[in-house]
């Protein structure tokens, strides 16, 4: 086998290889050769070559998504490195494990007019668990280092940095490693809720009327079935869940806004929890961010083993443990206690499922139509990728089914790489991936189209309403210049010949009978990655939700 001939990129390519970090994303570039010669000569290592270092970045985090494990991104010096920024951000937010190894220009080089250099050190600083700055040639620093920034990523989920300075000759490579370099394993961290914290908790719990469960972005499964089924029995709990929480059951609340939205200030009494308990990852609905920090419980408990945000206000107790583990941890020091609460938001729910299918009925095609056709519609099993602003708020409104598992960019909320994650993510399955993006979140990843690792079964639901659809709901929106380039930021484009250029069958839906049609086709066929473009109605989109919202009463 053969081996860069510089010793840091061969410390580097070992002790990745010994923990268990086996996909490379690459960004192709020159300074970055030791790293992606020694990479791709080992059969070990799954490498991929992604050009566009922000696509790249994206596309990692979308495999480190799926299989939990750290994915290694590659590039070469200068700024190259900044365009990882967005994923690196991302992945800090949503706790993925990512780790950047950045080629760099020895330190005598920095800051003396050399070519393709920036002060790389440190550059990501604000939002890395780990910084490994490391010094030319063989040292058992550099070793800790590196062995350090996996483990983290590993371990605190999150993305790491290793700066490594290699001077040139570049390309030369050995026959036989030179360097045998120290290993680190995995410490095993187990964390149990004390007694004293149960007995408090419990008590608390025990005399509660009022519970709400409120569970953000989570993978599939990640809660065990009787969990689910006692928050289901007790009539003082009501969970409420989002599109990407991937948790399911009869009684719970997983159309948020559609509940709440008409809440007058008799509802929102009723409602108040006393206790609110979270865990998962971002919420995306900020009408009960805004009612939960208007109206604060007296009590609010955060369940994660590392982190916890204070987005209401009002947390009481930061609980360090999965939530899995949290609930059958005080399970057998709960007892229900007599309420009304349960039966209650059941009645609501029951009225506004109603008027949902009510208001449905009588609409004309618009992106509320469309959400209302495609997701019955998606492939049992599959995996559903959803981009930021509008597309995630519609897809809140509607069920989606058990057998299809959904993600969406919550760390940061961004459109910026929604198109490359779900491709990263499709990469690690046999079950199709569904895509459903915005035209603006689209368009601004084009290049994510731009790889080789497209897997046949791919879909893209493309929703072209001709801009930025979000910032028509918003408030403030005025029908002017100002706002139709500068925030709608309309266009006339479409993905056609984009689908041609990078080889995806391409279809396109003007009304519900063609959407109908073509959906059926698009999930019929998996020998080709597709795009299916659904131009709905700009001007009538916004007025469309909006009603929707004044009709659930």
């Amino acid at each position: 086998m053969n081996y860069p001939r510089i010793p840091l990129a061969q410390s580097i390519i070992q002790i990745c290889l010994a923990k268990g970090v086996h996909h490379i994303v690459i960004s192709p570039g020159s300074r970055n050769a030791p790293l992606t010669l020694g990479f791709t000569a080992n059969p070990q290592f799954h490498c991929y070559s992604i050009a566009d270092e922000r696509c790249a970045g994206f596309f990692a985090l979308g495999i480190a998504q799926q299989i939990k494990k750290p994915v290694a991104l590659v590039c070469t010096s200068g700024s190259a490195l900044l365009n990882y920024y967005p994923a690196f951000a991302e992945a800090f937010y949503s706790q993925i494990p990512l780790i950047v190894i950045s080629a760099d220009r020895p330190q005598n080089k920095i800051d003396i007019g050399d070519g393709q250099t920036i002060r790389q050190v440190n550059v990501f600083q604000n939002h890395s668990l780990y910084n490994a700055n490391l010094t030319e040639g063989e040292s058992f620093e550099n070793d800790y280092k590196i062995n350090e920034a996996i483990t983290v990523a590993h371990i605190q989920k999150g993305p790491t940095h290793i700066n490594a300075p290699f001077e040139e000759p570049l390309y030369l490579m050995s026959r036989k490693l030179s360097v045998d370099p120290t290993i680190s394993g995995f410490a095993k961290v187990f964390k149990n809720i004390s007694i004293e914290d149960v007995i408090a908790c419990t008590n608390i719990w025990n005399s509660a009327q009022k519970k709400l469960i409120l569970v953000g972005s989570l993978d599939p499964n990640e809660i065990d079935p009787e969990i689910i089924d006692w928050w289901a029995a007790d009539p003082s709990i009501v969970v409420m869940t989002e599109a990407s929480s991937n948790l399911h059951h009869p009684t719970f609340i997983n159309h948020i806004d559609t509940l709440i939205t008409p809440f007058k200030d008799r509802d929102i009494a009723q409602f108040k929890p006393e206790v609110l308990i979270t865990f998962g990852g971002m919420i995306v609905s900020k009408r009960i961010k805004s009612l939960l920090r208007t109206h604060r419980p007296e009590h609010h408990w955060h369940i994660d083993p590392l982190r916890a945000y204070n987005t209401f206000g009002a947390l009481a107790h930061h609980f360090e443990a999965q939530a899995n583990e949290f609930f059958h941890q005080i399970l057998p020091f709960t007892k229900q206690v007599k309420s009304e609460y349960a039966a209650q938001i059941q009645e609501l729910k029951i009225l506004r499922s109603r008027k949902h299918k009510a208001y449905l009925s009588k609409i004309p095609f618009s992106d509320l139509k469309l959400f209302e056709i495609l997701l019955p519609q998606l492939p049992k099993p599959s995996m559903l990728q959803i981009s930021n602003s509008s597309a995630i708020r519609y897809a809140q409104l509607f069920e989606i089914d058990a057998q299809v598992s959904v993600f969406c960019n919550r760390g940061t909320s961004g459109i910026d790489g929604s198109t490359s994650t779900a491709i990263g993510a499709a990469t690690m399955h046999q079950k199709p991936t569904v895509l459903i993006t915005g035209d603006i979140s689209f368009l601004y990843d084009s290049n994510a189209l731009w790889n080789e690792y497209i897997p046949k079964n791919f879909k893209i639901v493309l929703i072209n309403n001709g801009g930025g659809g979000i910032f028509r709901i918003l408030p403030g929106h005025q029908e002017n210049k100002v706002f139709h380039k500068y925030f709608e930021t309309a266009h006339n484009l479409t993905a056609e010949h984009l689908a041609k250029m990078f080889g995806l069958s391409y279809a396109a839906a003007h009304n519900e009978s063609e959407l109908i049609v073509h959906t059926k086709r698009l999930f019929s066929f998996n020998n080709q990655p597709s795009i299916l473009e659904v131009f709905t109605p700009a001007h009538e989109n916004n007025k469309i939700l909006l009603q929707y919202f004044n009709e659930l009463t």
